[in-house]
Order: C-alpha cells, then structure tokens, then sequence
C-alpha cells in the first residue's frame, strides 16, 4: 500500500471515530436484568461499595446495556471500590462502570471522575430499592437520561 492509500485510510478511519466515538452520549438504555443486578449487588455488600463493569452496544448517540461482568480481584471497601484494570482482556464491549454510594448521594466524586473509564459512569445510591436509585454520567459529571427496558432475547441460529 503506497503512502497516499494508507493517509486516505487513516483520514477515513479517524471521520469514523470523530462520528461515532466522540458523539456524545444522548441516552443509556438498561436491559432490566443488568439493572435489577446492579442494585442486587450493592445491596449485598453495604455497607461498602460495590463495583461492576457494563457490557453493552453502542450505536450513534445511545447505548444499551445488556450484561455486567465482575471484575476479578476487586476490593470493596468503605467510601471505596477498586480493581485492576491490568487484569481484563482488553474489550470493545465495555461501555463503562457502576459502583456503588452507601451514603445515598448519587452524585460523582472528584475521585469518581478522576478514575472515569469507559464511555459512561452509574452510580447506585443508597437504598438500591429502585430503578430511581440509578444514575448515569458521562466523564464531565453531566448527567445521561437513562430508561430500563426489557432484556432483548438472542436470536437462535
């Protein structure tokens, strides 16, 4: 490939990311179980705080979660939760992470946004008994309308 198909790539690929990867978040669709186990989790470890990664698809400017994945070798601790990101494979599918807020405040920390990874940030505030308990965020700390809808069945081949 000479230089002037592999710059025509390149500009292309980047127009794409400029589209799609800088688009800015305009909703966050959760599939029920993903939110019914985001709130099940914080529960089972409050007093501390809870963390989960969220799979999902990203398609224009929404995003639909469908799955949580456990990090390996978290800590959840009091005002806390932490893991390591060396220990994942790297994945296109993760869309962000939850944790959770014992103290009931739904907002994002400084630390929060400083640990932000991911396309988006929910947080699980305190008493985790209903949908109302969840909050999304993009890195700045705006807020994301956020809907809960019903678990997409996979197609059978």
């Amino acid at each position: 490939m000479d230089g002037r198909r592999a710059f025509e790539r390149a500009g292309n690929y980047l127009e794409k990311f400029a589209e799609e990867g800088l688009m800015a978040i305009r909703i966050v669709y959760f599939e029920k179980s993903v939110a019914d186990s985001i709130l099940t989790a914080a529960m089972s470890v409050y007093p501390r705080e809870t963390i989960l990664l969220l799979q999902g698809k990203k398609s224009g400017d929404e995003i639909r979660l469908n799955s949580i994945l456990i990090p390996p070798l978290a800590t959840y601790g009091r005002g806390f939760s932490v893991y390591l990101g060396t220990m994942l494979p790297w994945d296109l599918t993760i869309m962000g992470a939850a944790h959770s807020h014992p103290s009931g405040n739904s907002h994002p920390s400084t630390l929060d946004l400083n640990h932000f990874r991911g396309r988006i940030m929910v947080i699980a505030a305190y008493p985790y008994n209903d949908y109302t308990n969840l909050a999304v965020y993009d890195r700045e700390g705006s807020t994301i309308p956020h809907e809960i809808v019903p678990d997409e069945i996979p197609q059978q081949l």
